[in-house]
């Protein structure tokens, strides 16, 4: 695990990956609707990295013995960071509290429905499991992909003057977060904030015109990973 950079030269103000210091967001939070009131991933995931295969293991893992190896242990992540930083996400984006937290479903209802697994984490997770619901559900009338699609899900009631905190596993492009986004603002949420275990980033790519490759530049991050930090908390003087 490493911590996310703080919005900044080099880094996107929207989902906090590596970018050109040329511009301010990535190339997919430059070019989709930004329908999230702040994004906030817990760590860098990188390819091929502990926390990717875990994140991935734990629903699509060979065998019951894996993913029932890393679905605990992303609980306890998701926990302890929400347990320390829910006040800071409420804060960065001018709320009191949440009202409502909410996972952001598969891309298919037959996904959806086999794999319950991050449900069950944040069912588990002690700071928010009292305000969870299943708002959300796929339609099946969108294709399978990365892409923002306004109708890839639907709210299962109104959520009027309601504030939401929405779960996700892994950001890589950020499409079915704001895709789960957009639906819960058309189902009358006035705030939506993105909680994301893992931003997913590639070690091969360079992100700007030096030599330095994203792999390079976690190994310049601090080890190791401090439970202290959030890339929405004000720092202190």
């Amino acid at each position: 695990m490493r911590n996310p950079l703080a919005a900044g030269p080099g880094i996107c103000e929207v989902c906090h990956t590596f970018i050109d210091p040329q511009y301010s967001r990535c190339y997919p939070c430059m070019h989709q609707h930004q329908w999230l009131d702040a994004v906030v991933p817990i760590s860098y995931s990188e390819h091929g990295g502990q926390l990717h295969l875990a994140l991935r293991g734990y629903k699509d893992g060979y065998s019951p013995a894996e993913r029932g190896f890393a679905t605990p242990r992303l609980a306890a992540i998701l926990w302890y960071f929400l347990e320390a930083h829910e006040r800071c996400v409420a804060d960065a984006v001018g709320v009191d509290r949440f009202d409502v937290v909410t996972t952001v479903p598969s891309s298919t209802p037959e996904r959806d429905e086999a794999r319950g697994n991050l449900r069950w984490i944040v069912s588990t997770c002690e700071p928010i499991n009292a305000r969870f619901e299943r708002v959300l559900r796929a339609t099946g009338r969108v294709p399978e992909g990365r892409d923002l699609a306004i109708e890839r899900y639907r709210s299962e009631r109104l959520l009027t003057g309601e504030t939401v905190l929405l779960i996700d596993d892994t950001w890589t492009t950020g499409g079915h977060a704001q895709s789960a986004a957009a639906a819960l603002k058309a189902a009358g949420a006035t705030t939506v904030a993105l909680v994301v275990i893992g931003r997913h980033v590639k070690p091969w790519w360079v992100p700007g015109p030096g030599p330095e490759t994203v792999g390079e530049l976690l190994g310049l991050l601090p080890k190791p990973f401090d439970w202290t930090s959030c890339v929405r908390e004000e720092p202190t003087s």
